[in-house]
């Protein structure tokens, strides 16, 4: 079984591993997709918090069923799958509250323990989804995803509500996706008109703003004055973190999506003055992917779209940095075995 490892900074190689032997409630998947995300192109850059050299990456993951045991939740050989990536203790609070995103105990493939950048994986069968009315491609993407279905849910948008999305990666614009569907009028923000462009094409928001020319005036005029009732800022940049308040009508909510490793500031008086809600949104649940699968199979979110590159599994070491540089114009990469 051929596996990637990221033994350090910048640094994969191939190797030959062996084929898991299942634990009890364990199923074995043949991996057959797997997406890449900004927390792939963190650990390759030695940016990524919670994370040790060496590790296998990879959590954005489809796939057949090759062997289970007889289960109650009906898998069988030969389904195909999504694999939930995060793995909680179902004990603590979180988990005993139904928050299992948010687990003390929380491990996730690809970062706290290796992921699916290999031929196979053992997975919990809890932390399987049945997906054979959809493409290996589409159950790929609803992790990714997920991770916006999720933010949208924390936010509680409100039909008509204004939501500014700051940053219009794939979260962002998973982000977007959901925050239209919840009926929200979205207000993109980012300062590559491209992605901007795209935001349109794909997520149908309502506004494009970008950020190198005023955005809050922009958002001012946009919305009368009354700047948005959602912001969810999604770049992992602190100073966008910092300054996205700004944004927000008095009484708004202010939902940090991306990670940072730093401390954010902002001024009490003026958050105060507003009453602005704070909140961070973690992963997600199975009820978010859930969610996610049925918007993807009802059509309502086009992920042909949505990936822009399908590399193989065996060149993908070579092509890895390309992904990352902003001409290779990647939305979501996907590698294909």
């Amino acid at each position: 079984m051929k596996n990637i490892i990221c033994e350090e900074p910048f640094k994969f190689v191939m190797r030959d591993g062996e084929v898991p032997t299942l634990k009890d409630g364990e199923a074995l998947v043949r991996i057959r997709r797997i997406g890449i995300c900004g927390t792939d192109f963190h650990a390759y850059r030695g940016r990524q918090p919670f994370f040790t050299y060496p590790r296998i990456l990879g959590h954005e993951l489809s796939g057949e069923v090759v062997e289970v045991p007889e289960n109650e939740a009906g898998f069988n050989a030969g389904d195909n799958v999504a694999i939930i990536p995060y793995l909680e203790c179902g004990k603590c609070l979180a988990c005993r509250s139904g928050k299992t995103n948010c687990c003390t105990e929380l491990k996730l493939f690809g970062v706290h323990i290796d992921g699916g950048m290999q031929e196979y994986l053992a997975v919990p069968i809890t932390h399987l989804m049945k997906t054979n009315d959809i493409t290996l491609e589409e159950a790929a993407t609803i992790e990714c995803l997920g991770i916006g279905a999720h933010a949208v849910r924390r936010g509680d948008i409100k039909k008509g509500e204004f939501a500014v999305v700051i940053g219009a990666g794939p979260i962002g614009l998973g982000v977007m996706k959901f925050a239209k569907l919840a009926g929200a009028q979205v207000i993109a923000v980012d300062m590559n008109p491209q992605r901007l462009n795209f935001c349109r094409e794909w997520a149908d928001v309502d506004y494009i703003v970008n950020a190198s020319e005023d955005a809050l005036e922009q958002i001012k005029k946009i919305t009368n004055g009354d700047y948005a009732n959602l912001v969810f800022d999604v770049t992992g940049n602190v100073n966008s973190m910092n300054n996205s308040y700004t944004y927000a009508a008095s009484g708004g909510r202010l939902i940090f999506v991306g990670l940072v490793q730093a401390d954010f500031t902002f001024p009490d008086p003026e958050f105060h003055r507003r009453e602005l809600t704070l909140l961070s949104s973690r992963n997600a649940t199975r009820e978010d992917l859930e969610y996610v699968a049925k918007t993807i199979q009802e059509g309502y979110v086009n992920t042909d779209q949505f990936i822009t590159s399908k590399t193989p599994f065996d060149e993908i070491i070579d092509n890895f940095e390309m992904l990352m540089k902003p001409e290779s114009k990647t939305i979501k990469a996907m590698i294909t075995l």
